[in-house]
């Protein structure tokens, strides 16, 4: 018999190469809603993007890429 199962959502970013995991604050927040929730807490986020989605470890990762101290 096959079963339907939710996979959580795990938002990633890094922080002077720490990588910092992120709970899902809400089923129904968009990631870019999500961003824009952790951005008040980490500032960083304020300039990230999203890559995302992908399955990994029963889990849906979304990655939040950070711009601030890359020059180009």
């Amino acid at each position: 018999m096959l079963s339907a199962k939710v996979l959580p959502r795990q938002f990633i970013f890094k922080d002077k190469s720490q990588e910092i995991k992120l709970s899902d604050p809400s089923p129904n927040f968009t990631p870019e809603n999500v961003l824009n929730f952790y951005a008040q807490t980490y500032p960083i986020l304020t300039t990230a993007t999203i890559e995302g989605p992908k399955i990994e470890n029963d889990t849906i990762q979304y990655k939040f890429l950070t711009q601030i101290g890359t020059k180009g």
